[in-house]
């Protein structure tokens, strides 16, 4: 690593930009950013200033015949319909938000579990193997509730919220439970957690017993309901154009939903958190995060949790997730490692980063941060098939360009 912390190693820049090393030098040589030989001469470096300006020259990419109103994210910062989704995070519960995402009001409605769907869908999660993610729970819950709900093919706008309503409480409620926990009502102090004062426990409330076994204390669903506001939705990621382009095509919304998880499972999507939940919890065993994160550049191997394309001052998501951990061991070594990337690379968390601070703290599984992201992101994904019911069906479809084999004219039969 440079002994300047304005200057970026190639790996580091690679690591900034999500591409590799060779890419970098691909950069250079075009002419698209200027490096320096390091002192011993066998290495590049880059300003830091240089690599900034790069960054935000870099025109983000656009998806032909997508307007949407859900999602903005400007200067640093991300808007629900307009508000702030880190204010929303503190202030506003998980159901309110969605009800935001899908009819522009914030307001509170009941997220109820199909009793016969959740029986059903746990009947049938019951055969998976003890191995079996959540989130590949989660896809036979939905999957298991679509195929028993004979109205699912209604895709007017009351339909779909009546149906996300439910099918978000009876994916979560399929779930096996961490422990036996007391009752719900009995746990909740004032403030507790978001809709306190709710007849019915609220999505963050259901979820934390399925990821831990700790109690919530005075803290816990209120920290979870602001995990699931903040990755609620995220403009068209990977898995949001997934659902985008199957509600495109009038798929009933479960269907919509599942497009959703099979494009999130990706390593570089909603799996990203498992990746930094294992990197911290390497800097917690050893007692050394400074060395944990050398060890991961020293490899070649991206760190895990840290940089965002769009957000190249640091994710706003990360910044309001991880003020709201309770301070421990776990954010102890969280913030050791945030210094020292900051510090010496200049790269900020992200929200996989700080998920997996979350998760550690409160004893949940590796894979808890990636069930968080996709219990949060179906408010987003069925948000934007409202959005494209009310749009010409079947708008998506792209022509590739062929580069096979040239066709050769069929021999005439002798």
């Amino acid at each position: 690593m440079p002994s300047e912390p304005h200057l970026m190693t190639t790996e580091q820049v690679a690591d900034r930009l999500g591409i590799k090393p060779a890419s970098v030098y691909a950069y250079v040589s075009r002419g698209l950013l200027r490096s320096r030989r390091n002192a011993d001469g066998k290495g590049s470096l880059f300003e830091k200033p240089d690599v900034d300006a790069f960054v935000a020259s870099r025109k983000r990419p656009t998806t032909p015949g997508i307007q949407t109103g859900i999602t903005l994210i400007r200067d640093g910062n991300l808007y629900y319909r307009g508000h702030d989704a880190c204010v929303l995070a503190r202030t506003a519960s998980f159901e309110a938000v969605a009800a935001l995402l899908w009819a522009g009001d914030l307001e509170r409605t009941e997220f109820v579990p199909n009793a016969e769907l959740r029986d059903l869908a746990a009947r049938v999660t019951m055969q998976l193997p003890a191995a079996a993610r959540t989130t590949d729970r989660l896809r036979v819950v939905v999957a298991a509730a679509a195929a028993a709900d004979p109205l699912r093919f209604d895709t007017s706008p009351t339909a779909v919220m009546t149906t996300g309503r439910t099918m978000l409480a009876t994916m979560v409620a399929a779930l096996p439970l961490a422990a036996n926990p007391t009752d719900c009502r009995t746990l909740r102090d004032a403030g507790a957690g978001a809709g306190a004062d709710s007849p019915e426990p609220s999505i963050a409330e259901l979820l934390w017993h399925r990821l831990t076994p700790e109690t919530p204390g005075s803290t816990g669903y209120h920290l979870l309901n602001a995990a699931l506001v903040l990755l609620a939705d995220h403009d068209i990621a990977a898995s949001t154009l997934a659902a985008r382009v199957a509600a495109s095509t009038r798929a009933h919304p479960y269907a919509v939903v599942s497009a959703g998880l099979a494009a999130l499972d990706g390593p570089l999507h909603g799996a990203a958190s498992g990746l930094a939940h294992a990197m911290v919890a390497d800097a917690i065993a050893s007692k050394d995060p400074v060395g944990t994160i050398t060890g991961r550049q020293r490899s070649g191997t991206p760190v895990p949790g840290f940089g965002h394309p769009l957000y190249p001052d640091g994710d706003p998501r990360a910044t309001a997730l991880l003020r709201m951990i309770a301070d421990g061991p776990v954010r102890d070594t969280a913030e050791r490692m945030i210094d020292a990337m900051r510090t010496r690379a200049g790269i900020h968390p992200n929200i996989d980063f700080a998920l997996a601070t979350l998760t550690l703290t409160h004893n949940m599984p590796a894979d808890a941060g990636e069930t968080i992201f996709a219990v949060g992101r179906t408010a987003g994904w069925l948000a934007h098939a409202l959005e494209e019911y009310a749009d010409k069906p079947s708008r998506f479809r792209p022509t590739g360009q062929y580069a096979g084999r040239k066709p050769t004219p069929d021999r005439e039969q002798g």
